[in-house]
């Protein structure tokens, strides 16, 4: 199976790759110009230089699935409200319409825990179709994608996994994450400040994160226009 694969040189993006190679999957990966994948591939995708946007239709032709795992603004990265508009909610529109251009009609798109927001105190275990009452400005960019995507796969029967990531952690995190920090305090004898604990918070390892994407590549079950939502 060929994928189009946006984020592939991100945190989780590249344990995809990873995964998705040793499953016998070839790969398109989109990735920024002069970025590079945050642990060392099995091998190597086909890489192409670029943004989120206009003029992708010549690289995703041939593909059989649309693979977006990238977004800005992930904690503790910042991006003001015109980048995260720009590139969560509008750039990924453009995305989606010209994979459907092309005739890409299964999608994996990734989306995040936080979209959920206030809901989430309300269950113990966030059903996936809670309500979506983001608080930051992230999340809320996360869930306007959601809600066109939702929409634009209804209308054109599309096939469409919506994949809600909880916190990941592992290799090629963003060292100024909690897992990672706690890891070089462990490893050089440091004391780590930690909060008392008052928040809960779901904690997964980006390789099975990884595992679990790349199982979702099965689309055979899945009916078209009506997407399937998972945490």
């Amino acid at each position: 199976m060929k994928i189009f694969l946006t984020g592939g040189t991100g945190f989780i993006g590249s344990h995809f790759i990873n995964e998705a190679i040793e499953n016998n999957h070839d790969l398109v990966c989109l990735k920024r110009l002069n970025s590079k994948p945050g642990i060392k591939l099995i091998d190597e995708p086909t890489w192409v230089d670029g943004n989120l946007g206009h003029g992708l239709k010549q690289y995703m032709q041939d593909c059989d699935i649309l693979v977006h795992l990238a977004a800005v603004g992930v904690s503790p990265k910042h991006a003001n409200w015109e980048k995260l508009l720009k590139y969560n909610v509008t750039a990924v529109f453009e995305l989606a319409r010209q994979a459907m251009d092309i005739g890409i009609t299964k999608w994996l798109i990734a989306g995040s825990y936080l979209e959920y927001g206030r809901s989430a105190d309300r269950f113990d275990f966030i059903p996936s179709d809670a309500p979506l009452e983001p608080i930051s400005p992230y999340a809320a960019s996360k869930a306007a994608a959601f809600e066109l995507l939702h929409s634009l796969v209804c209308e054109n029967n599309i096939k469409m996994i919506y994949a809600r990531i909880f916190s990941a952690f592992g290799d090629g995190q963003y060292l100024s994450n909690f897992w990672p920090s706690l890891q070089e305090a462990a490893l050089k004898g440091r004391d780590f400040p930690m909060t008392n604990g008052e928040q809960i918070r779901d904690f997964i390892p980006v390789e099975n994160v990884a595992k679990r994407l790349v199982q979702l590549l099965d689309f055979n079950k899945l009916k078209s226009g009506n997407p399937l939502i998972i945490n």
